[in-house]
């Protein structure tokens, strides 16, 4: 069975932001580990060469594949900032359309900046997905 890509890996998620670019993500990164870290309690982990994720969670498919990936994260990539929640909310929809500006994959949530959504809602998004997924 192969092995999963993302892992947890030693690396220091200060020196990761320190080198993002532009200047308005890396602020924006530093920003968002932060609330993600007091929103948490736990440490931010580089999660692969580009995901700073919080906690750990542990999940099996029906197939019998499992893994371990980070229980919350994002990724301050160039173009915008994913963060990966859960999709799977029963007020996710309300929560979305109140957020301010944004776009959805299957699980990711895409911000271009920070200026452009509402943080308390982001908040919000960012604290029942964690406790959304203890359960898993």
């Amino acid at each position: 069975m192969a092995e999963n890509k993302t892992k947890a890996t030693g690396a220091s998620v200060e020196a990761f932001l320190a080198g993002i670019e532009p200047e308005q993500r890396r602020v924006d990164g530093r920003i968002v580990s932060d609330l993600m870290a007091r929103i948490t309690g736990e440490a931010p982990t580089l999660w692969g060469p580009s995901i700073i994720g919080f906690g750990r969670l542990h999940y099996r498919y029906e197939s019998g594949r499992k893994g371990e990936i980070c229980r919350i994260g994002f990724s301050p990539r160039k173009a915008q900032l994913v963060f990966y929640l859960t999709s799977e909310l029963p007020n996710r929809d309300a929560l979305l359309a109140r957020l301010g500006k944004h776009s959805t994959g299957k699980a990711c949530l895409y911000v271009k900046k920070l200026a452009d959504v509402d943080m308390a809602v982001l908040e919000t998004l960012i604290t029942e997905s964690w406790a959304h997924k203890a359960d898993r």
